[in-house]
């Protein structure tokens, strides 16, 4: 079977579609990443083809207000939205959609007879369980949870609307809002597993039944892939170390943010690797207590760390927990709130420090928390273990199935 698989976003909604793609391909497929050029050489390096999606999230950042965020996000979807089609190749089986990809996926499946299935990142459908995961980490109870939840929905198809629309009329479909299109495909039970763990977020019992947990899904990583040389030579060095990164967040704070990190580690007596990301933390370069780092494979790093702080991204919450490791969040926006009051929800984690409150006297002492408190590690060490019993691969080539008659 030819599948496509669609993603557009941040290295966070790309990468772990490289784990998926690879597995598919593993189980006989011929699989292609539809993604923006930033992310051509994760496609090729999982061993995936790959199909230019146009726009790049780069260039529609920056927002403050709520207001901005949504009026860049439509832009870029927008900007998405224009070359969508050209990305599908003609042969396609069978669509697999993110989150960010889903509304425009469904109008092309619908234009072609292509059928398609969601690969989400995040939960979105609406529950009594939880608030929505893109809006707030304040339980709202179950009425509230779940009138938020349909309130959210409600939001991204205004980001939407407009990318859709014109979509719709280059396809030559008759007009039909995202809403409409999105009300439709749940009466039909539209299947959508998602990427993320139990351990962190039970399936929520007033789900539909084509919303389903697949167990998270991992980037692609090399076998042979090890970590480099001062890497290892740092981690021999000395007790285990405390990485802080904070991903694709927090871009030009690197100055601020460095200091903070710096000065909280040695604080709390504490090694350190700083990963400069997009805010571009850095360390001295003399110092023998700290060391700076680009981009590393989470699954070779994060087992040989004592503790991670991290801006509560979908992967990197995963990958922590997973490696048994306790964690201190310091979420900035969208979703990074849900994972970060979920992480301390299973005991792998303090409170949340706001990006906007951290100081190094509070980052210090959640430091002191995770790395001397022993029931952080433990609850960490039992998610690990309840994340590895999770059949990934196995969920998703089932559903696979349902599309070749296996």
């Amino acid at each position: 079977m030819r599948i496509l698989i669609a993603t557009a976003g941040s290295r966070g909604d790309v990468a772990p579609c490289t784990g998926l793609g690879a597995a598919l391909a593993g189980a006989g497929h011929e699989v292609t990443l539809a993604t923006t050029d930033t992310f051509a050489s994760l496609a090729r390096g999982a061993g995936l083809g790959f199909r230019r999606l146009p726009a790049d999230p780069r260039g529609h950042g920056g927002a403050g207000s709520g207001r901005e965020l949504m009026r860049t996000a439509a832009a870029f979807v927008t900007e998405l939205g224009r070359g969508f089609a050209d990305a599908v190749a003609e042969g396609t089986d069978l669509l697999v959609l993110s989150a960010t990809t889903a509304p425009l996926g469904w109008q092309l499946s619908e234009a072609t007879g292509i059928p398609s299935l969601g690969a989400y990142l995040q939960p979105n459908a609406p529950t009594g369980d939880f608030p929505p995961a893109v809006m707030a980490a304040r339980p709202l109870g179950r009425t509230g949870n779940r009138l938020a939840g349909r309130f959210a929905l409600r939001m991204v198809d205004r980001i939407y609307a407009q990318a859709v629309t014109e979509l719709r009329r280059d396809l030559g479909l008759a007009p039909l809002s995202v809403g409409a299109t999105r009300r439709r495909l749940d009466t039909a039970d539209w299947p959508v597993l998602h990427g993320f763990s139990t351990a962190l977020v039970p399936r929520p019992a007033d789900w539909r039944p084509g919303l389903r947990i697949a167990g998270t899904f991992w980037p692609d990583v090399d076998a042979g892939a090890r970590l480099p040389a001062a890497v290892e030579d740092f981690l021999r060095a000395g007790p285990r170390p405390v990485l802080v990164g904070f991903g694709s967040m927090a871009s030009g704070e690197g100055e601020r943010l460095s200091e903070i990190a710096v000065r909280a580690l040695r604080q709390a007596g504490l090694r350190g690797i700083l990963q400069s990301g997009a805010a571009g933390l850095a360390a001295d370069t003399t110092a023998d207590d700290m060391l700076t780092v680009g981009d590393l494979p989470h699954a070779l790093l994060f087992p040989r760390l004592a503790a991670v702080v991290h801006h509560a991204g979908a992967g990197t919450t995963a990958a922590a927990l997973r490696a048994g490791v306790p964690s201190v969040a310091v979420p900035v926006t969208a979703d990074q709130p849900f994972w970060a009051t979920r992480l301390a929800a299973a005991g792998a984690a303090p409170a949340p420090i706001p990006m906007r409150a951290l100081t190094a006297d509070r980052l210090a002492a959640a430091l002191g928390r995770v790395t001397n408190q022993q029931a952080y590690s433990r609850a960490a060490a039992q998610g690990a273990r309840h994340m590895s019993t999770e059949d990934r691969p196995g969920v998703v080539l089932k559903e696979i199935d349902r599309f070749t008659g296996g």
